[in-house]
């Protein structure tokens, strides 16, 4: 993260995301596939991660061995969009709403008071109960832990979807600057899509 400062002088907290170009790869239509979307692809594939039927595919809006990075982005109707046209991010200005989707950054597998924030038990005068889960239901009835109960588990590498604010938009760097936080670690997608 970082930081810029507006006419008022007023400091505001920024992520900068550098923005790849890309490149419409098949446009659906509701007659032959069932329903009408937009194919986007960015960034060309190594030689030994791609396959002919990929090739073959993206090869007719320009990628000589395929994409690296592909998503489908369903529309109403997606008129005047041809296969090949590149999508720049000439469509978003300062001060714009976006609605922003991302993974967080995947934690492993963790206990209940770094997953859930529970308090846990006392440190110290003989407790064996620190960092535990604690009780987990009734008794015999009704014999069975509630579905939803907060437990230990897999924390972490979510779908987090937020609005944000585009603070400024830098073309000559293909750089965005949004205003806070986003999910993910370093160097992981973030689709925006414009609100």
């Amino acid at each position: 993260m970082s930081s810029v400062y507006d006419e008022q002088g007023k400091r505001i907290p920024v992520t900068v995301l550098k923005y790849d170009p890309l490149v419409v790869s098949q446009v659906k239509s509701k007659d032959k596939e069932g329903y009408a979307a937009v194919q986007v692809a960015s960034k060309e594939r190594t030689l030994a991660s791609t396959n002919k039927a990929c090739e073959g595919h993206f090869k007719k809006s320009g990628f000589q061995r395929g994409a690296k990075w592909s998503r489908e982005i369903r529309q109403s109707l997606p008129d005047g969009v041809t296969v090949g046209q590149k999508v720049s991010i000439s469509s978003l200005s300062k001060g714009d709403t976006v609605k922003m989707t991302g993974r967080s950054k995947g934690r492993g597998f963790s206990g209940v008071v770094k997953r859930w924030g529970f308090a846990g038990g006392p440190a110290s005068h003989g407790s064996r109960f620190q960092r535990g889960t604690g009780s987990i239901g009734q008794c015999t009835f009704p014999g069975r832990v509630m579905k939803g109960r907060k437990m230990p588990g897999r924390y972490g590498f979510e779908t987090i979807t937020r609005n944000t604010q585009v603070v400024d938009v830098l073309p000559e760097q293909n750089a965005i600057l949004l205003k806070g936080a986003v999910p993910g670690s370093v160097n992981s997608l973030i689709q925006l899509m414009k609100v």
